[in-house]
């Protein structure tokens, strides 16, 4: 059985300097998580993890980091030297939370090249141990997977569907064709079969809208927030960046699949 000790010995790194330190906020449903940050800001998950309420650290240390993906997974994100300690200055809120933190612990660190090919690859069993920091010399942890580090291509608008609640999985290069594009797209509610159509305009992508629900669960929209906590899968019905157009599509759209009548669609 392969453990993470077993390649950081192979990077010649001693497990006695290494804390293992899981990134998991399970906070208000509304708050970014971690992964997300990890996925979309890396400085600012990199920030959030700088700022502790106790002295957790040392200078010297080596952190091995890994942020909680969806299915659970707990998914190795890169090394970090501990290169210093203070203070959290005035005015500095959390990145997740956003709560003013002035005055905790802050930690400079600083990246650690090694093992960095395994970064968003290699994902470990945690185990039953709930403290988010662990040594890992005391702490071996079973490799659960080495993910090949090829990244699909897109499939075309017209093959894309995702789970919504795994939105944040998307490789980057889909989130950043998603990103520059505006349209019309189906929702469908995976327990009822039931369809929303909606759209993306002004200045909101395609992407953006997709962030939105799998942040809230309805997007803003009345019905949805009526039907409380659904799961739907998302993808696009049509792809255009003239807001005139966007408008009349969606409502032939709707026209077409009777989402008003038997749909999702109050509108």
């Amino acid at each position: 059985m392969l453990t993470f000790n077993d390649m950081l010995r192979k990077e010649k790194i001693d497990p006695r300097k290494v804390r293992l330190v899981r990134n998991h906020f399970t906070g208000h449903p509304e708050w970014p998580t971690p992964y997300s940050l990890w996925r979309n800001d890396i400085e600012k998950l990199e920030k959030y993890q700088r700022i502790q309420r106790r002295e957790r650290f040392k200078v010297g240390d080596i952190l091995a980091s890994f942020v909680v993906a969806p299915h659970k997974k707990t998914l190795f994100i890169g090394l970090y030297s501990v290169d210093g300690l203070g203070t959290v200055p005035a005015g500095i809120r959390d990145p997740v939370s956003q709560k003013d933190v002035a005055g905790l612990h802050f930690y400079s660190v600083h990246r650690d090249k090694r093992l960095s090919e395994y970064k968003g690859r290699l994902s470990i069993h945690w185990g039953a141990g709930r403290a988010f920091v662990q040594r890992a010399h005391k702490n071996s942890k079973a490799v659960a997977e080495i993910r090949n580090d090829h990244e699909p291509s897109f499939p075309g608008f017209s093959k894309f569907k995702y789970d919504v609640s795994h939105i944040a999985e998307i490789p980057e290069k889909w989130q950043e064709i998603l990103r520059n594009v505006k349209g019309v797209y189906l929702l469908v509610c995976k327990e009822t079969g039931k369809q929303y159509v909606g759209s993306a305009k002004g200045g909101e992508s395609l992407w953006g809208r997709f962030v939105e629900y799998a942040k809230v669960g309805h997007g803003g929209n009345v019905e949805l927030k009526s039907r409380g906590p659904q799961h739907y899968q998302v993808s696009v019905l049509e792809i255009t960046n003239s807001e005139a157009e966007i408008i009349s599509i969606e409502e032939a759209w709707k026209s077409k699949l009777m989402s008003r009548e038997f749909g999702l669609n109050k509108n």
